[in-house]
């Protein structure tokens, strides 16, 4: 069985490192903050080039709270695309605030800055861009608009440019993420000195000293035994991301873009996902469920058609791109290290599913 990511084949090698760093996180005795902590956080920053990072318990807790250190609740609108994880979504509406889905560009599948623009009214605060698949998303069209820009970059960690134009950008480290823990984990990060503070006291329920309580806010820290994990992989994220590059450019060299539509590629994409498109998509994946080896359609119902949602009034049809890349995309297997041999079953068995000669 081909899995579509295999986590274990990149940190394996790394167990014998892994366990020293967390027998020196059991003999201190600090798991919640203390120095593993710390340390995670700087080397983040300076690995982003931002002046804060601020760890927290997953990518969806990152998002809430940079909305409320923005100050964004009942009222407010944030644009945000719907091909998307439904948290992107799911955090606007905890803080109070409306999600306002907006179209996809169908090459990138990353938001249309033109049809952001037609979405902004006066109580537009913020927008909210993914960097889907690990592709970054236009940033400084959708910067130009005015809005502050909350950037979800969950599926993009050491992509180009990300989190440097955000006043906040969040991350997962959820098992199956470029840069990964060994169970949840998140990451804010700010280039706003008062946000960034605001972002420490809510993610420990107000306070930075556990005595002066100055906000509401909640439990959402990283625990020391994931960043002790994160800071041994983050010194090999740059060659796990060359990796994924070289496999996606492998995946075109084999002849693959004859049977389907491939990502749209740029220098800063680090393919989280490696996300193709067909509308025969159903047909491929039976076939590829045949062979052994795994895929994954994702979002196949966008979040503005998703049930928890329905109050806000989108009907099937408000956003045809999106629903279009929702029928069609289909991740096949990658990960940092994906071999040859594994890419060219994969590819064999995709062109044979679309009628496409050997």
């Amino acid at each position: 069985m081909i899995p579509l990511v295999d986590v274990k084949a990149q940190y394996a090698p790394l167990i014998p490192e892994l366990k020293e760093r967390f027998a020196e996180a059991l003999e201190s005795g600090r798991f919640i903050f203390g120095p593993e902590v710390d340390a995670f956080e700087r080397e983040a920053a300076a690995y982003l080039g931002v002046p804060h990072a601020i760890g927290v318990a997953n990518g969806t807790d990152a998002l809430v709270l940079s909305l409320e250190a923005m100050g964004i609740g009942p009222g407010d609108e944030v644009i945000c695309p719907s091909f998307t994880f439904y948290a992107t979504a799911e955090s606007i509406v905890r803080v109070g605030a409306t999600p306002v889905f907006a179209e996809i560009d169908p090459l990138s599948l990353n938001l249309d800055p033109e049809d952001v623009t037609e979405r902004i009214t006066p109580r537009t605060k913020a927008i909210m861009p993914v960097h889907l698949f690990g592709r970054p998303a236009p940033l400084e069209p959708l910067q130009a608009l005015g809005l502050p820009l909350i950037e979800d970059a969950a599926q993009a960690f050491g992509a180009s440019g990300v989190a440097t134009v955000g006043v906040c950008s969040t991350f997962s480290f959820f098992p199956t993420k470029n840069l990964f823990a060994l169970g949840d984990g998140g990451l804010v990060t700010s280039t706003d000195d008062d946000v960034a503070d605001t972002v420490r006291k809510l993610r420990f329920h107000g306070s930075l000293d556990k005595k002066h309580f100055e906000l509401v806010g909640t439990n959402s820290r990283l625990d020391a035994i994931q960043a002790a994990a994160l800071r041994v992989f983050l010194p090999r994220l740059a060659g796990w991301n060359a990796a994924r590059r070289d496999a996606a450019a492998r995946y075109g060299e084999l002849g693959l873009g004859e049977a389907v539509e491939l990502p749209a590629d740029e220098p800063g994409h680090v393919y989280h996902m490696y996300v193709v498109r067909s509308p025969e998509r159903d047909r491929i994946v039976a076939h590829l469920t045949e062979a052994g080896i795994a895929s994954a359609a994702y979002y196949v119902v966008p979040t503005h058609l998703q049930p928890a949602l329905s109050p806000l009034g989108w009907q099937p049809g408000s956003l045809p791109e999106t629903e279009r890349a929702a029928a069609e995309n289909l991740a096949l297997p990658m990960w940092g290290g994906i071999t040859a041999d594994v890419q060219e079953r994969v590819v064999e068995t995709v062109r044979a599913a679309a009628g496409v000669a050997a």
